[in-house]
């Protein structure tokens, strides 16, 4: 079993090896027809659970002739121009580059002493990245899997800092609370359209949901800034703190981004943390035209950007960025094994001190390939793209007398959906029935993928633009494929009511 593993004695096996997975996945890359095949969990389910994992194929061209049956040839395909559907995006090829290379290496990101040059690479990216927003020179941050860890990394800081001024302010007044007396105190405000992992993440900090005021939004779904004053008033009045303020540049749904230098006020004068939860919006930062939509963002206290939405990264691919380095520390944690206390007086870096993870993969080395062979403008341009289709998208769904569109784009996303209409009348019964069906329908046909979501309580569809390939013209077809869908619901309801 030696043989297997990784070493100088082996290195002609894993160049084999792997050359013929990637040939693998380039064939398929290459014949690929549809986002994905359209096959059931019923269908594809019973084939995998008759997999006897205790008796292996020994043979790796084996067991890739098996995988090209459990998953490449149903895999959901990114790069398909007709996926619209969730936040994916297409992956390029410096990155996956940078994938094969960390994952042969396999540096774990928690010590120096374990990942040296990675620990810098990772660094500098940080830098970078914050320099691109703007925090200032005592900015700091680190990598994480996504943006739900890098939401939850942001208000454990906001939380911890919140209390600090809280438990100094008891002091003051000769009372020593402990920290689970004041965490009742601490509220969170967020827009109602932003991601659930902020409800999420004041649930496991302890605070409960309750402590996450929901903000309204306004017509362009962006968070209502004279709400937000009124509600942090009312938080003051009440004898609770306001923790948090979290603002969304760029939702999930809409796109939507928050009014960030009115939010930005807000927070500094209610003494607030003010958390940016740019996931989706980042790719912003590299656009060569529309950099200024993020306007407002250097006033936050943190900042969460996933690479592997708008950068064009492979998952997983996401940073917390935060403007005072020394906030990091109430992530902190010394362990004499691993980063004893004498090593940061050493000055020896070690990322483990600022992250809520501790082996971590190099996932930086992805960015660092990409910027290297591409520059930022490269991005940058292919994320302009995508707003540009975006654009386009939404005067021809606006011009569609079967469709109707929520609001006009900010970024890549549309929010629209099929209106029925029999003998010349809307059927307001049948909207969102003939809504579900139709994402349904084609998504088992496999000749697209489209998302879903609710607005104001009714059922919408949703498209993620996120691939420069993708073109008008497969929105108009794509559009077509729901409206047949939606239309022989319609018909066979009508004609099982009558």
């Amino acid at each position: 079993m030696r043989s297997h593993l990784l070493n100088e004695t082996t290195a002609d096996l894993y160049r084999r090896s792997v050359t013929e997975g990637v040939e693998r996945v380039a064939a398929r890359l290459a014949t690929t027809q549809r986002p994905h095949t359209g096959i059931s969990v019923d269908e594809l389910a019973p084939v995998i659970d008759a997999i006897d994992l205790d008796r292996p194929l020994h043979d790796a061209a084996a067991a890739l002739d098996e995988l090209e049956d459990v998953y490449l040839r149903d895999a959901v395909y990114f790069h398909h121009p007709r996926y619209l559907g969730h936040l994916n995006c297409p992956v390029v090829i410096p990155a996956v580059l940078g994938e094969a290379v960390l994952s042969a290496v396999n540096s774990s990101l928690d010590t120096w002493d374990q990942s040296i040059g990675g620990t810098l690479i990772e660094r500098r990216l940080i830098d970078w990245t914050a320099e691109r927003i703007g925090l200032g020179p005592a900015a700091d941050g680190v990598f994480t899997s996504g943006g739900s860890q890098s939401n939850f990394h942001a208000l454990l800081l906001a939380r911890d800092e919140a209390c600090r001024v809280l438990m100094q302010r008891a002091q003051s007044e000769g009372r020593e609370p402990a920290k689970s007396e004041v965490l009742p105190a601490l509220r969170i405000f967020t827009s109602e359209a932003s991601h659930f992992s902020v409800k999420k993440s004041a649930a496991m900090l302890g605070l409960g949901y309750e402590a996450v005021i929901s903000v309204p939004v306004d017509r362009n779904r962006r968070m209502d800034t004279a709400v937000l004053a009124l509600e942090l008033e009312n938080c003051e009045r009440e004898g609770v703190f306001p923790m948090a303020v979290v603002a969304t540049a760029g939702t999930t749904d809409f796109g939507s981004i928050d009014p960030l230098p009115e939010i930005a006020r807000l927070a500094t004068e209610h003494s607030a943390w003010m958390h940016v939860d740019a996931a989706y919006g980042c790719g912003l930062l590299v656009s060569p035209t529309r950099r200024h939509l993020l306007d407002g963002i250097e006033h936050a206290d943190s900042v969460t950007v996933d690479y592997h939405k708008s950068f064009f990264q492979p998952v997983s691919s996401s940073a917390v960025l935060v403007r005072d380095r020394d906030t990091l520390r109430h992530a902190t944690y010394h362990a004499d094994y691993l980063n004893p206390r004498r090593m940061a007086q050493e000055r020896i870096p070690n990322q483990v001190d600022k992250s809520i993870q501790t082996t971590r993969r190099f996932d930086a080395l992805k960015l660092w390939m990409t910027l290297r062979v591409m520059g930022a403008d490269g991005i940058g341009s292919l994320f302009d793209e995508v707003v540009d289709l975006a654009a386009a998208g939404w005067d021809l769904i606006d011009a569609d007398p079967r469709f109707e569109v929520v609001v006009k784009p900010q970024i890549s996303t549309l929010v629209f959906r099929y209106v029925p209409v029999a003998d010349g009348e809307v059927r307001g019964d049948l909207v969102d029935e003939a809504n579900l069906h139709a994402r349904k329908a084609l998504f088992a046909s496999g000749e697209a993928v489209v998302a879903g979501t609710k607005v104001d309580g009714d059922q919408y569809l949703k498209f993620t633009l996120l691939n420069p390939q993708t073109t008008t013209a497969d929105i108009a077809a794509v559009l077509d494929l729901l409206a047949s869908h939606a239309e022989q619901y319609l018909g066979e309801s009508l004609a099982h009511a009558s």
